[in-house]
């Protein structure tokens, strides 16, 4: 039934909490054995058939959150190896010595292909400590980008052409709000300068942790549309730093790229929260279909 067909406001849900939520559920790990972990892969986080790879940053950030004795990623490096799909796949975790207040450990995610042989999607390197701990004291020279109110950014509702039943299936997943200055591709008129801007937010309500940073950073539409190239731009590799836990309600994110060549271009995000803060950092390499 369509909101249309209603008499009165259509109720609204509880917005889903940290540990009981979609993203929660899909990014849980299983124990198999010390080091071994068993997921489930959901095809709700995909886009043209392959998982995105924030959210298998998450999926291994979590893997990792169990097998080291610290709980947040301060910096997390994945070499994304092929493409993930939907469906089981297998983490496994080696720890280095733990030292007073960091923890390093690797981890490395297979899944089984149509003729039943192991393939490595993806391998992670990490360093793990606990983001609570760490002083109050920020000396810094980065400021938030500048971002028109979220209600004033563009969503999927305002594309004219947005078809929920064909829409990759992480965007109804997302709450993202894109800034109106860096969506020129979305009407044929990229700027070519390679910037992507939006607030980001999970649509259940659910609020943002570290693990849910991993997704933020390689949730928005690629740098390379505004450059006026279309198609998929796979990660080859992506690092994020951590730096705080961000401040309840939805973070801007500032995506730039500065160099494309020889078929490869950066991208260097910034996550910025509520209170304006630097929460997460990220730079990755990926491939342009030209």
């Amino acid at each position: 039934m369509t909101q249309a067909l209603h008499d009165g406001p259509v109720p609204r849900a509880r917005p889903a909490t940290i540990g009981n939520s979609e993203f929660d559920r899909d990014t849980r790990v299983e124990r198999q054995e010390p080091g071994q972990y068993a997921v489930d892969l959901s095809a709700g986080w995909s886009v043209g058939g392959a998982v995105n790879g924030g959210y298998l940053l998450a999926v291994m950030g979590r893997a990792l959150a169990d097998a080291l004795p610290y709980p947040d990623p301060f910096t997390i490096t994945a070499h994304y190896l092929t493409a993930a799909q939907p469906g089981p796949a297998v983490i496994r975790t080696d720890r280095a010595q733990a030292g007073r207040t960091l923890a390093a450990g690797s981890a490395s995610l297979v899944q089984r292909d149509a003729y039943g042989t192991e393939v490595e999607r993806l391998r992670v390197l990490a360093s793990y400590g606990d983001l609570a701990a760490l002083p109050d004291d920020v000396r810094t020279s980065a400021e938030p980008p500048p971002m028109p109110p979220p209600g004033t950014c563009l969503g999927a509702r305002d594309d004219p052409n947005h078809d929920p039943a064909t829409a990759p299936p992480i965007a109804g997943r997302l709450d993202l709000r894109l800034d109106p200055a860096t969506v020129g591709w979305a009407a044929g008129a990229p700027s070519g300068r390679g910037e992507i801007r939006a607030w980001f937010a999970l649509a259940d309500g659910r609020e943002l942790d570290p693990l849910a940073l991993l997704l933020a950073v390689d949730a928005l539409p690629p740098t390379a549309f505004e450059l006026g190239l279309t198609g998929w731009v796979p990660t080859v590799e992506l690092t994020v730093h951590v730096r705080c836990r961000p401040a309840p309600g939805p973070v801007r994110i500032a995506l730039t790229t500065r160099n494309l060549a020889g078929g490869f271009l950066e991208e260097d995000a910034e996550v910025w929260d509520g209170a304006d803060r630097l929460v997460a950092q990220s730079r990755q390499l990926a491939r342009v279909r030209l």
